[in-house]
């Protein structure tokens, strides 16, 4: 069965977010990890696109525009440029394609392997932080209150 974000990706938008994984991420033989058009990486891409869906399509849409085609039929070179180019822009277009990548690709047991990190839920172990300057939150904790309570009940 097929998922949401499968359904609404059409094939050429899966062959061109694919290629635009393996441009952000490339593997990388000397640290073992794959790259982010990794297969396993991928499909988990295309899985958890969600709330980011729309933004998604709309970057393929702009960057098959930049490159005149689709971005994995042009040369590498060109596809990195017009990639560049958006990402650096910085918007929410651009953060959602990003976000869309990365979350999934530091999240696959390879690439947290390589990076020290043991592959598991952050609970029920949890995870030691280091503590950081409280004082900074004097600012946060004086503010007045954002929110409204519910005194309807």
């Amino acid at each position: 069965m097929q998922s949401e974000a499968e359904a609404a990706l059409s094939p050429s938008e899966c062959r061109d977010l694919r290629h635009i994984a393996g441009i952000m991420i490339p593997a990388n033989e000397e640290f073992g990890v794959p790259g982010a058009d990794d297969a396993i990486i991928f499909a988990d891409i295309v899985r958890s696109l969600g709330r980011d869906l729309d933004e998604v399509r709309a970057a393929l849409a702009e960057l098959t525009a930049a490159c005149g085609g689709g971005i994995a039929v042009v040369g590498t070179a060109q596809a990195e440029k017009v990639m560049g180019q958006f990402c650096a822009r910085g918007d929410t277009v651009a953060a959602a394609l990003n976000r869309a990548v990365l979350q999934c690709y530091y999240r696959d047991d390879r690439v947290l392997r390589s990076l020290g990190h043991e592959p598991r839920p952050p609970f029920p172990k949890g995870h030691t932080l280091e503590q950081g300057e409280w004082s900074l939150l004097e600012a946060v904790r004086h503010r007045p209150q954002l929110w409204r309570d519910d005194r309807t009940r």
